[in-house]
């Protein structure tokens, strides 16, 4: 009665399949420990914002020194003169715009109804909790006879917000688009890392060490790449005519920047599969390097709500690359010099991954070369 169990059991021991009792027990310790470290914040914690203002005044300045005591918000920079609030909010440098206007000491002292304007960068409304809890409060502060800051009864400090990007929440222009772009990776990331197992299944691996370059093996993923390409613009035609999103960018710099991160990340995929001994095997992997993208990429967990330490160390995933690139370019309209910066970033990120690449290809083609040499000496002996 327990033959089919004792035989399933010996088939996961030996490896024949996927590694689960590694992966059970690795997945469980990951989420415990190393997210609970990663996701310790509770609370929006020193979002950057910029304020602009053009009262530069005594008590415009003191309301600047406010903003940025409180501890939900960090004032990145105070700007005396107009600017697009939009540009400030590339690459994810700020998440709010606050506009103090002309005149505002005056009509505050003299209690007239005085307009603070806020623009919000609504691409992840998650993350603006904290931006809205502090400037409601520090509005709210201004307003309290009790405090002492004024005398007058009258008039009072109003804040005047606006949404960027995404005014009405849409769920198109969040998790929709996360979505698609998590999944289509994940399988993308299924088919890749079985390549080089499947390689050698079928006899062809050896070969492409013995008579080929390491082009030929990265040549192998332009079909996937071209299906994954053709797969998403699809998906964003679907969310474009018939759905509600915001496409403002350029679609030939959003499809050359894809093409860029679908082919490191199927250079990646080959290196993280490249020892498996079977596809079955490989396909596990896909869990150390993609989910890690969606969670602290931005889609997963609003930024604001990571530490800052994890804001660096999430930029080895290749996910959060493509967010960022799908937040500045699709959803705030960034153009090539908007977004230069990052592009540079990611070409030195994808130029590390195809050097390793080469450096792996390179040393498999040695590590053949030296069997082959040794083979004669065990055929003699």
């Amino acid at each position: 009665m327990m033959k089919s169990f004792r035989d399933e059991l010996r088939c996961l021991l030996i490896g024949r399949g996927m590694p689960y009792e590694k992966i059970a027990f690795v997945v469980s310790l990951v989420i415990t420990v190393l997210f609970t470290v990663m996701m310790g914040m509770n609370y929006a914690k020193d979002t950057p914002i910029t304020v602009i203002d053009l009262d530069n005044s005594r008590y415009s300045r003191e309301l600047v020194q406010k903003l940025d005591v409180s501890r939900f918000l960090k004032v990145q920079a105070v700007l005396n003169s107009p600017a697009d609030p939009k540009v400030l909010m590339y690459r994810d440098k700020n998440y709010a715009v606050v506009y103090l206007p002309e005149g505002l000491e005056k009509k505050y002292y003299n209690g007239e109804a005085c307009e603070v304007g806020v623009f919000y960068d609504n691409t992840s409304s998650a993350s603006l909790s904290g931006v809205r809890e502090a400037l409601n409060e520090i509005v709210a502060d201004a307003n309290n006879p009790s405090s002492g800051s004024r005398e007058s009864l009258q008039g009072g400090m109003l804040l005047v917000d606006r949404l960027l990007f995404n005014p009405h929440d849409s769920a198109a222009n969040g998790e929709v688009v996360g979505f698609l772009t998590f999944f289509s990776s994940m399988f993308f990331a299924f088919a890749m890392l079985s390549l080089v197992p499947r390689l050698k299944m079928e006899g062809k691996y050896y070969l492409t060490l013995r008579k080929g370059m390491a082009f030929d093996l990265m040549q192998r993923a332009i079909p996937y790449c071209c299906l994954w390409l053709g797969a998403n613009f699809l998906g964003y035609v679907i969310l474009r005519f018939w759905g509600d999103i915001n496409f403002n960018g350029s679609i030939v710099l959003f499809f050359v920047v894809q093409a860029l991160f679908i082919w490191g990340l199927s250079l990646i995929c080959i290196l993280f599969g490249w020892d498996c001994p079977h596809p079955g095997a490989a396909g596990s992997r896909m869990i150390l390097f993609v989910p890690g993208g969606f969670i602290f990429g931005g889609y997963g967990v609003p930024l604001t709500l990571l530490p800052e330490w994890v804001r660096w160390f999430n930029q080895i995933f290749p996910l959060t690359w493509e967010f960022k690139f799908i937040r500045d370019v699709v959803f705030r309209g960034a153009g090539f010099m908007d977004c230069a910066v990052t592009i540079g970033q990611f070409l030195l990120y994808l130029s590390i991954v195809a050097v390793l690449f080469l450096w792996k290809f390179h040393k498999e083609q040695e590590k053949l070369a030296a069997r082959e040499k040794d083979m004669p000496l065990v055929t003699e002996i």
